[in-house]
Parts: structure tokens; C-alpha cells; sequence
């Protein structure tokens, strides 16, 4: 498994991330984004409005080089920051090209390879106390 429980069921109650892509000349895109954890996949699956025609799906179908982060403020009074940041490689599947893709439409599919996250197991610990928690998945 790729991602922890606890790293998972923060995704399911978050509605949107940035996905960062490398561009051909480069330089990075950041986009928001819509997403959902693929359990079956241990995945981050992004779909979305026009996606095969996006500039980002155009460049994972060229590097597949991505940096993907969701992270929101759990109170501002202590100010509490919940992070979750997936540095992986990502697939561009189009199912009109490809139709044993697996997907129902276009999708960027994210595999995890570098996790990192911070605080999100607790809410009882001063801030400044808080500890980054990093690993690296093997794939």
C-alpha cells in the first residue's frame, strides 16, 4: 500500500489539490485539481473537464514527472496546518486511445514514490511541535 490509513482518509475529506507538472520547455505548471484515491490502483487518480486537451495531461503523457498537494487549515487560532505531499510518477490514460487503460475517461493516475505530510495524526501538540513525517515507496 502506498499511502497509510490515515494519510487516505484525509484525501477522502478533502475536495481539491494542485498537481504540479514539468512543461517541454521546463518550467513547472501548477493546477488545481479534482481527485480521488484509487484503492485498487494504491493510486491517485486526477480526472476532470477536458482533460486529454489540458496542458497538464499533454505534459504527464510526456515526462510523467509530478508533484501533487492537498492541504487546508484545520484552525487559525492556534494556526494549524494539515499537509499531504505526493511526489511520484503519473500516467496520462486515455481510454479513446488506449481502451484497456482501465478508466471510464481521460485520467493522470499518480503513483506515489515520495510522501510527505504534516500534521495530520495530531491535534493536541502545539504547532511549532509538530514533526514532519517522511518515506520513500518503493516502485
Amino acid at each position: 500500500m502506498s499511502l497509510n490509513q490515515m494519510e487516505i482518509d484525509y484525501l477522502a475529506g478533502q475536495l481539491l489539490g494542485r498537481l504540479a507538472t514539468v512543461q517541454p520547455d521546463g518550467t513547472l505548471q501548477n493546477s488545481p485539481v479534482g481527485f480521488r484515491y484509487n484503492p485498487a490502483t494504491g493510486t491517485i487518480d486526477v480526472t476532470g473537464y477536458r482533460m486529454a486537451a489540458s496542458r497538464k495531461f499533454r505534459n504527464v503523457a510526456a515526462n510523467g514527472r509530478v508533484a501533487f498537494v492537498v492541504d487546508d487549515l484545520a484552525s487559525t487560532d492556534p494556526w494549524r496546518v494539515r499537509c499531504l505531499e505526493i511526489r511520484g510518477v503519473a500516467e496520462a490514460l486515455d481510454p479513446a486511445l488506449s481502451p484497456a487503460a482501465g478508466v471510464a475517461s481521460p485520467t493522470i493516475r499518480i503513483h506515489p514514490r515520495r510522501v510527505i505530510s504534516f500534521g495530520l495524526d495530531t491535534t493536541d501538540v502545539d504547532p511549532h511541535r509538530l514533526v514532519t513525517h517522511k518515506r520513500t515507496i518503493p516502485g
